[in-house]
């Protein structure tokens, strides 16, 4: 093989205009499909985070109710036109023997129950509707780091402690140490004290939530003892609907992953990821349709020195790896080189760029690269190796 490799590039170094003209064409294919990965790669990423950093990867609630009739007599013909029953706040039934059974469910990493239902805050004339959220803070902050969104005062909920969200205190005037009173209806209230506020990047979360413990929510809500949800957070992201499917066939109650809550993130991220695999793949054959007109040129230019080639005794075989090693060699040290360059473009991306989310560097996606590179190289080689090797001494000769 040391042969056809000297061979090879010898003939690179003939050509020097020509290498150097497709390593620079390779080394920009590479480097824009390194870059342009990356940098979706980490707009994904990016939303995913937002996105996910105020919501459960799992979201575990009690069946919906549904209306039930009752057995009509022997001969009797039942026509019923009747509307959708009305989905009342309901617990879970047995909420800590599933607690517990989602415990120990391998891929899923926090459970959290909580109790969840609406009510009124009211600060003197001012009234807002709310969402009231009893928590158990241990296991929340598994799955939500509510601690990391505190934006005054301190995350203590229980004993008459409560956290409201920062457009929700600027409409009722709320301040630290500031009493709040909720009511949930049917004359169950409480008067609370602001301990902390909160602010989690959404509007709707922030100009409504207000967080308590599990106990004095289940009192507002007349739950006694009960959760309405119960959050979950898993190992692996996109792996959250296969859970959900078995959290249901287990459990009996109804669970959506985060992948059915946002279809059209799902969707929008999927065309990301088209987009980015349609790039590749074109700059890859235009890649290897360079590599593939330079050495169909070499073929052109050096026939006679085939010719020569062959008439001393070399095999076509040889003579066909002689150009699949060119194309090897183009595609592996314009890769190498175009791989640095996408590495320069992510860390001024990183440094100078507009600070809206860091590009990550996959660990596979450099070697990856090189590797397409590479074998589009020998795969755009094999035309003008075969032409090569087909050529007869004595016509090449004479040509």
């Amino acid at each position: 093989m040391w042969i056809e490799a000297s061979i090879a590039l010898r003939f690179l170094r003939q050509g020097r205009t020509q290498s150097l003209l497709i390593l620079v064409g390779i080394s920009v294919g590479v480097a824009v499909i390194v870059f342009v990965t990356a940098l979706i790669s980490g707009l994904q990423a990016n939303v995913i985070d937002r996105t996910l950093g105020t919501q459960a990867h799992i979201r575990v609630e009690a069946p919906r109710e549904v209306n039930r009739l009752a057995r009509a007599g022997d001969g009797v013909l039942q026509l019923v036109l009747e509307d959708p029953r009305p989905q009342s706040l309901r617990p879970i039934d047995n909420w800590l023997e599933v607690r517990d059974v989602l415990d120990r469910l391998p891929g899923i990493t926090a459970v959290s129950p909580l109790v969840s239902g609406p009510a009124f805050g009211r600060r003197g004339d001012a009234v807002e509707s709310v969402a009231l959220v009893g928590i158990d803070p241990p296991r929340y902050l598994r799955v939500i780091p509510l601690d990391a969104h505190m934006v005054e005062g301190q995350l203590r909920v229980g004993s008459g402690n409560v956290l409201v969200g920062r457009i929700l205190a600027d409409d009722l005037g709320l301040r630290l140490g500031g009493k709040l009173r909720l009511e949930a209806g049917d004359g169950r209230d409480a008067i609370v004290t602001i301990a902390g506020i909160f602010e989690l990047g959404v509007r709707d979360l922030d100009s409504r939530y207000v967080y308590t413990d599990l106990k004095q929510a289940q009192s507002l809500l007349a739950l006694p003892g009960g959760v309405t949800v119960i959050d979950l957070t898993v190992e692996k992201l996109f792996e959250a609907d296969q859970l959900a499917a078995r959290v249901r066939g287990l459990t009996g109650l109804q669970a959506e992953s985060w992948m059915e809550s946002n279809a059209q993130l799902m969707n929008a991220l999927s065309s990301q990821s088209l987009s980015t695999r349609m790039i590749s793949f074109f700059v890859a054959m235009s890649v290897a349709l360079g590599i593939a007109s330079v050495l169909a040129v070499s073929v052109a230019q050096r026939t006679r020195e085939i010719g020569i080639l062959r008439a001393m005794g070399t095999r076509r075989r040889q003579l066909l790896r002689v150009f699949l090693v060119q194309g090897a060699v183009l595609g592996l040290i314009g890769s190498a080189i175009g791989a640095l360059a996408g590495l320069g473009l992510v860390w001024v991306f990183n440094r100078f760029g507009p600070g809206l989310f860091v590009i990550p560097l996959p660990p596979a996606l450099i070697p990856a690269a090189m590797a397409i590179a590479t074998i589009a190289g020998m795969g755009a080689a094999l035309a003008p190796a075969w032409r090569a090797s087909r050529l007869d001494p004595v016509e090449a000769i004479r040509g």
